[in-house]
């Protein structure tokens, strides 16, 4: 009986509710930044300690355009980059570190602690390379700017792949020699001799079948021609072949952006350094931005975002402008808006979530020429841009609170070109990047971590379907009061939180 006249009021509580309900619909993550490691100073050399060991004062120097990865195990990798803490000018780095989120312990696990390495036996010092991580749990780098086999520096198109296990390296593809031209062979036919020529600042993916995917960048020559590119490849580690898949096989390209939202077989990015990439559940294939070539052939910053899908070798034009230098609209934060973009950069860092949303960060604007260090969400079910923290305005300085203090005010400083990592747990992490304010390198890591909304009632930083059965159950079933305002009673404000959803999402059984 008392369960039923629960029941009862609940209606009544959830009609006057919906009164309510649009101005009272909470948003679905609140991130909350925390300096975990490093230092908030630039340029700060590394700490090496022992190879193999973790110690807690080990810790990467100031570095700019690493790679990274993340193994099964939750374990962040980084490797390289370009730095100036050693002498002033800029020094390249081969240096392959870990990190152990448990332990909160690096280890330098291979490569040397000191600069401008020749790439014998491993890979080169370097800058501006790209990285996957395979199923088995090996990690992949291919080209760059950097230091070939006879110490010589320049663009690489070398690829590479480390084995964790063995603690080897394997030279797997391309040249040892820099400025190597690429082969690009026949569209879509794989060859033993097609391969991609040298360049820096691509983007990379890597699909579910453990193909790894390339696209674009600045290709290098002997001549020193530097020339960016939008040709998309393909490279399937069980056959050792790669295949251009897409694109043209010379530069610079124009953009064919066709209409939004409608792929066509003529639609391709135009070439492009610097952009940031995704792939979703679907093996899709997501790009935004980066600095190149727009419909019109001018160069600069760009905000379009593409996705192109294996399946029909097709790009679709998704959001964005196809216009370069377009500034962001960026609405209110935590909203998701139609009109909602970020504007053009590149340089940025990305990030694709549990749910499959995109995330990207910072990068350097043209539009209103500077560093940003604003953090965006985009979500592909709904085609919304969400600001989620940061600022809209440049060059702003980090706020690093207590080290290893998550605080909603807490916010790493506007940045280039810094690395990032994704664990199982949804939270995203930074290190490093060149920042703003002397263009000198940061070696400060960071997590974003939920600040629980309080209607996320079980704990995994969004607020959804799952949250409102638990508190219709309690709240019916158990008596349980919950008080998702935290004003310390349960009230009209508690049930409006639940049933605006509830009454979105139909009746709960």
């Amino acid at each position: 009986m008392e369960s039923f006249s629960k029941r009862i009021a609940l209606c009544y509580w959830c009609l006057a509710a919906s009164i309510f309900a649009a101005i009272l619909i909470i948003t679905s993550t609140v991130q909350a930044a925390v300096w975990v490691s490093g230092s908030n100073l630039i340029d700060q050399a590394g700490i090496y300690g022992t190879k193999g060991v973790p110690e807690p004062n080990n810790t990467p120097g100031a570095r700019g355009w690493a790679v990274s990865w993340i193994d099964s195990s939750g374990n962040l990798w980084l490797f390289g980059g370009y730095s100036s803490y050693s002498s002033g000018n800029d020094t390249y780095l081969n240096d392959l570190w870990k990190y152990e989120p448990s332990s909160n312990l690096w280890t330098w696990v291979s490569g040397s602690n000191l600069v401008n390495q020749a790439g014998i036996y491993i890979p080169g010092a370097r800058c501006r390379a790209v990285s996957w991580i395979d199923n088995s749990g090996n990690l992949w780098l291919f080209g760059g700017d950097g230091f070939d086999t006879w110490g010589a520096r320049g663009c690489l198109n070398d690829l590479w792949k480390y084995d964790p296990s063995s603690g080897l390296w394997t030279l797997v593809s391309g040249s040892n020699i820099r400025y190597q031209s690429g082969s690009h062979g026949d569209k879509g036919i794989p060859d033993p001799h097609n391969v991609p020529g040298a360049r820096i600042e691509s983007v990379s993916w890597i699909d579910s079948s453990g193909n790894l995917w390339l696209f674009g960048g600045e290709a290098w020559n002997y001549s020193l021609d530097h020339t960016p590119m939008n040709d998309l490849w393909k490279y399937e580690p069980s056959s050792g072949l790669w295949t251009w898949v897409s694109g043209a096989y010379d530069g610079p390209q124009r953009g064919l952006y066709g209409t939004k939202g409608v792929p066509d077989s003529d639609n391709v990015p135009g070439a492009r350094q610097g952009a940031i990439s995704w792939i979703d559940s679907s093996g899709n294939l997501w790009l935004f931005g980066g600095r190149g070539y727009d419909i019109s052939g001018n160069c600069g910053e760009l905000n379009d975002l593409w996705k192109y899908e294996p399946s029909s070798g097709l790009w679709t034009w998704v959001s964005g402008s196809d216009i370069a230098n377009e500034g962001g609209s960026y609405g209110v934060k935590g909203i998701a808006g139609a009109n909602n973009v970020p504007g053009a950069r590149n340089g940025a860092i990305s990030w694709k979530d549990s749910t499959g949303n995109l995330w990207l960060f910072g990068g350097h604007s043209q539009d209103n020429p500077g560093y940003l260090n604003d953090l965006w969400k985009y979500e592909p079910s709904s085609g919304l841009w969400t600001w989620v923290s940061g600022s809209n305005v440049i060059n702003q300085t980090g706020v690093y609170g207590t080290k290893g203090v998550p605080d909603p005010n807490n916010i790493p400083g506007a940045r280039i070109g810094a690395i990032s990592w994704i664990d199982s747990s949804g939270n995203l992490w930074l290190f490093g990047g060149n920042e703003s304010r002397l263009a000198l390198n940061l070696n400060d890591l960071w997590k974003f971590t939920c600040e629980h909304s309080v209607g996320d009632l079980n704990g995994d930083c969004k607020v959804d379907f799952k949250d409102f059965t638990i508190f219709a159950f309690g709240w019916l079933e158990n008596g349980l009061e919950t008080d998702l305002s935290g004003d310390g009673k349960v009230d009209l404000a508690d049930l409006s939180i639940f049933c605006s959803h509830w009454l979105e999402k139909g009746r709960i059984e």
